[in-house]
């Protein structure tokens, strides 16, 4: 398990990491005994330093049960309807000779949206730091999506295609502790999700005016259905993401991170910039593209002012402002149990999404209907799960458990789900 965080010191991450393996091997026993994916909630919250210092073993066991047990009821996008593994699924999964001799330390990606073709083109600019010398490197770009070029130090290199991975040749082994670039054009028509968030891929809908409302959720599928990366969870952008994205100047484009700036292109466009600083998980990186409006507030938090900005179809500006009053009281919750918001240096967003909601790092989506419980009901049946806005408190949750610390290998993504 690794641990990403600036937030928790270094004997509570080892406390986590513990706890953590002991989950994992419950979780294998139940895999196989079990039938998991059953609907079951569970416990009271308790504080996590207490429950990791604590001497008494019955309480940190029920901690770890409970916290299981409410991981069973999500189940990661596609992962829980495979039957059957193919060598596509090992290149992915595993950490190759081509992979692991080099760190991805930032992506600076730039992507042009066609919606009346459901198409997408663009470029990433991969910065990365040689760990070993290496010459061949292992890329993931899921079809149809196609890389078109690939560009080191103004040169073009060679790469080929097997499957959803592109392998690209260097001239020569790079040096151990250089930091390089490599500039890849892709272009494509990626997956369209069927049932987002469930079912990953860009999603391209219209709201209610009738005008275009895109993003993408791909956890579990992995970013690599829409853009080139080194789609593995152990592998995070050191120093975050630089997103451009391009739209018809009748739309707004939001991303993770603080937004930069935009510029004005040819034909009715805009480029629309934003940019996190903080590792990221790259299934986190995600436009949303929209009729948006924007409001914000300053949430004192444990660190300081955190800046909280919300961006929502503009027919639900007042609908948001009523229903979002929950998010600081979220945060503050939050920090009580588990400490600092994590991401600070890349603010807060809460975003209307065109599906349920997922945990998009700095830019949470939000698809609730602005009602309380989960799409207006009490999944609980207790009458307290209408208090409360489901997805405002589970995807914000998640910003501590599963993007501040996130599980390594995809096949324990049941973590992130137990801890909120």
């Amino acid at each position: 398990m690794r641990i990403f965080t600036n937030n928790i010191d270094q004997r509570f991450k080892r406390e986590i990491r513990r706890f953590l393996q002991q989950l994992i091997s419950v979780n294998h026993f139940l895999q196989n005994n079990f039938n998991l994916c059953k609907p079951i909630y569970s416990a009271k919250p308790i504080k996590l330093a207490q429950a990791f210092n604590t001497s008494n073993m019955k309480i940190g066991l029920f901690l770890s049960v409970s916290l299981l047990l409410s991981a069973l009821y999500s189940c990661a996008q596609p992962l829980n309807q495979k039957t059957a593994f193919s060598r596509q699924d090992s290149l992915r999964g595993t950490i190759t000779p081509e992979r692991a001799w080099w760190n991805v330390t930032q992506y600076n990606l730039h992507v042009t949206p066609n919606y009346n073709e459901r198409s997408i083109k663009g470029t990433n600019d991969i910065s990365f730091e040689v760990l070993n010398a290496g010459n061949r490197m292992q890329l993931d770009l899921q079809q149809p999506m196609q890389i078109d070029s690939v560009r080191w130090n103004n040169t073009t290199l060679p790469f080929e295609r097997d499957g959803n991975v592109y392998y690209v040749t260097f001239p020569q082994s790079l040096q151990k502790g250089s930091t390089e670039n490599l500039q890849l054009a892709f272009s494509g028509i990626p997956r369209a999700a069927k049932n987002a968030p469930w079912d990953g891929g860009w999603i391209w809908k219209r709201d209610e005016q009738n005008r275009p409302w895109m993003s993408v959720a791909v956890q579990g599928l992995g970013a690599s259905a829409w853009f080139p990366n080194k789609d593995h969870q152990s592998d995070e952008p050191d120093s975050g993401s630089i997103f451009n994205i391009t739209v018809p100047d009748t739309l707004i484009a939001v991303a993770n991170g603080h937004f930069k700036g935009k510029k004005p292109g040819a034909n009715g466009m805009e480029t629309y910039q934003w940019q996190v600083v903080n590792p990221i998980n790259n299934y986190n990186i995600i436009p949303y593209i929209g009729g948006y409006t924007n409001f914000s507030e300053v949430y004192q938090g444990e660190k300081g002012p955190l800046t909280c900005s919300y961006w929502v179809l503009d027919y639900n500006e007042a609908k948001a402002k009523e229903q979002f009053k929950q998010a600081a009281q979220t945060l503050k919750a939050f920090e009580h149990w588990f400490g600092p918001y994590p991401f600070y240096e890349d603010g807060f967003k809460l975003v209307e999404s065109p599906h349920l909601g997922m945990e998009h790092q700095s830019a949470v989506a939000y698809g609730n209907k602005y009602q309380n419980g989960y799409l207006g009901r009490d999944l609980s049946g207790s009458g307290w799960g209408l208090k409360w806005d489901f997805i405002i408190v589970h995807e914000v949750g998640h910003e501590w458990f599963g993007n501040n610390i996130t599980a390594k290998d995809i096949a324990d993504m049941w973590v992130h789900e137990g801890f909120t």
